[in-house]
C-alpha cells in the first residue's frame, strides 16, 4: 500500500501552508532525511524531509498551491517493489489548484445591492480524533532521532506518548511536530468569538485586489485578538542618549573592531538588564495564573516583505553587545530571506519594536501575545531640555511601554522603565 505524505504542521500554530516547490519529481527515489519539498508558512520557508524510503509515485498537490490545510495528502510514496498501478486506487481527491493571479480591475461597475445574508450554517463536527498511542513501559528503550529528542524536551512532550513513523517505529522530527500541533487547544463552539462582519463592498473608484498572504492573514488574526482580548495601557518616558552615542562611536572606532554596534543593540541589552532588575514584567497571562519566565529572551520586530517577524535573542542578559549585534544582523538577514527556523522566532518573554530609523518620534505598539509587554522605541533627536535650571540641547529618545494590565500594573511598569532609563543614560553599566 502506498505511503501517504501529508502537509506537515511546521509550528504549533500552523493550520495551512503554501507548497512552494517540489525538490523531487515523480519516479525519483527518496531516502529518509532527504529534503523533498519546500513549504511556505506564515513566517518562513521550511524544508520538508522524507521519513520513509521509496519512490515518489504521485504528486497530489502541485507547486505554487496556496492554503493547503495541515494533514492534507500532498504526495504518495511507493515502497520498494510496489506496483505503480496501486496509486490510482490509493490516491485521495486532489487538492484544489492554485487560483490564477487576479488582474488589475480598471473601473468596476457600481455594485448591486447586497442580497440578504442567510444565517451561517452550523460548523461541521470535527473529525473524531485519532486515539493516542499507549505510553511505552517505564525503562523501555525509545528509538528517536537526536533532533526529535531535543524538540520534545523543549516542548515538554514525553516521547513515550508518540508513535514513531520512521523506519522500525523510530520517532522523527515530523512526529514531534504533529504532537506539538495536536496540543493546540480547540475553542469550543459556544466559546468561539463571534463571526467576522461581512466584508465591505468593493470601492467604486478604480482599485487593485491584493490577495492576502498566509503571513498577512496570521498578522491580522493575532493583532485583532490582541487588541480585543488584552487590556492594554501605555507608559511613556524620555531617555537622553548623548553618553550612549558617544560610547557607541568610540567602540565602533576601536582598531580591529569586528562589529558595528547600533543603538538598537544597546536597547536590547538595556531591556534585558532592566528585566533582570524587575523580573515580573517577563511574564504572560495564563487564564487562572501568571507564567513568569526564568530566561530573559527578547523578541525583536523585524520588517520583512509582506509583514514582520520577531527573531529572538535568547538569554540576552548574559550576552555582550558585540554578540547581540552579530546575532541580530544574522537573524534579520535570514528573516528577510524567509529562512528562520521556528524555534528562532517562536517564544520570547518580552518584545521590542524600534521605528527610530524611520524618524518616528513616538508610537505605541500592539502587544505580541502571549507576552505581557512590548517596548516601542522612537528616534533619538535633538530637543531642548532643562539642566541645572538652564536651557540646554540634548539627544532624546522617547519610548512607550505597552502593558497587559492583567499581568503588569502601572507601578511595576514604571519601575521597569526607570531601570531601563538609568541603563540607557549610564551606558557603562551595559558593559559590566
Amino acid at each position: 500500500m502506498p505511503i501517504t505524505i501529508t502537509m506537515p504542521a511546521l509550528s504549533p500554530t500552523m493550520t495551512e501552508g503554501n507548497l512552494s516547490r517540489w525538490l523531487k519529481r515523480e519516479g525519483e527515489k527518496v531516502s529518509p532525511g532527504e529534503v523533498i519539498a519546500e513549504i511556505e508558512t506564515d513566517k518562513a520557508t521550511m524544508e520538508v524531509e522524507a521519513t520513509e524510503e521509496g519512490i515518489l509515485g504521485k504528486i497530489l498537490v502541485g507547486e505554487g498551491t496556496e492554503g493547503v490545510p495541515v494533514n492534507t495528502p500532498i504526495a504518495l510514496l511507493l515502497e520498494e517493489g510496489e506496483d505503480p498501478s496501486v496509486l490510482e486506487q490509493a490516491a485521495p481527491a486532489s487538492a484544489p489548484a492554485a487560483p490564477p493571479p487576479t488582474a488589475e480591475t480598471p473601473a468596476p461597475a457600481p455594485p448591486a445591492p447586497a442580497p440578504e445574508v442567510p444565517p451561517a450554517p452550523a460548523a461541521a463536527a470535527p473529525a473524531e480524533p485519532t486515539a493516542a498511542p499507549a505510553p511505552a513501559p517505564e525503562g523501555e528503550r525509545i528509538f528517536a532521532s537526536p533532533l526529535a529528542r531535543r524538540m520534545a524536551a523543549r516542548a515538554g512532550i514525553d516521547l513515550r506518548t508518540i508513535r514513531g513513523s520512521g523506519p522500525h517505529g523510530r520517532i522523527v522530527k515530523a512526529d514531534v511536530e504533529r504532537a506539538i500541533a495536536a496540543r493546540v487547544e480547540v475553542v469550543p463552539a459556544e466559546k468561539a468569538p463571534p463571526a467576522a462582519a461581512a466584508p465591505a463592498p468593493p470601492p467604486e473608484a478604480a482599485y487593485e485586489e491584493i490577495p492576502l498572504s498566509t503571513m498577512r492573514k496570521v498578522i491580522a488574526r493575532r493583532l485583532t485578538e490582541a487588541k480585543r482580548d488584552i487590556p492594554h495601557f501605555y507608559l511613556t518616558i524620555d531617555c537622553t542618549l548623548d553618553q550612549l552615542l558617544d560610547m557607541r562611536r568610540r567602540l565602533n572606532e576601536r582598531p580591529g573592531a569586528e562589529y558595528k554596534l547600533s543603538v538598537n543593540d544597546f536597547v536590547i541589552k538595556a531591556v534585558a538588564l532592566a528585566i533582570r532588575e524587575v523580573p515580573d514584567v517577563n511574564a504572560s497571562w495564563g487564564g487562572d495564573r501568571i507564567y513568569r519566565y526564568r530566561d530573559i529572551d527578547i523578541s525583536v520586530a523585524v520588517a520583512i516583505p509582506g509583514g514582520l517577524i520577531t527573531p529572538i535573542v535568547r538569554r540576552a542578559d548574559r550576552k555582550g553587545l558585540a554578540t547581540i549585534s552579530a546575532e541580530m544582523k544574522e537573524m534579520a538577514a535570514r528573516a528577510r530571506e524567509g529562512k528562520l527556523l521556528p524555534e528562532e522566532y517562536q517564544g520570547g518573554g518580552f518584545s521590542i519594536s524600534n521605528l527610530g530609523m524611520y524618524g518616528i518620534r513616538e508610537f505605541a505598539a500592539v502587544i505580541n501575545p502571549p507576552q505581557a509587554c512590548i517596548l516601542a522605541v522612537g528616534a533619538g533627536e535633538k530637543r531642548p531640555v532643562v539642566r541645572d535650571g538652564a536651557l540646554a540641547v540634548a539627544t532624546v529618545m522617547t519610548v512607550t511601554l505597552s502593558v497587559d494590565h492583567r499581568v503588569v500594573d502601572g507601578a511595576l511598569g514604571a519601575r521597569f522603565l526607570q531601570a531601563f532609563k538609568a541603563l540607557i543614560e549610564d551606558p557603562l553599566a551595559l558593559l559590566l
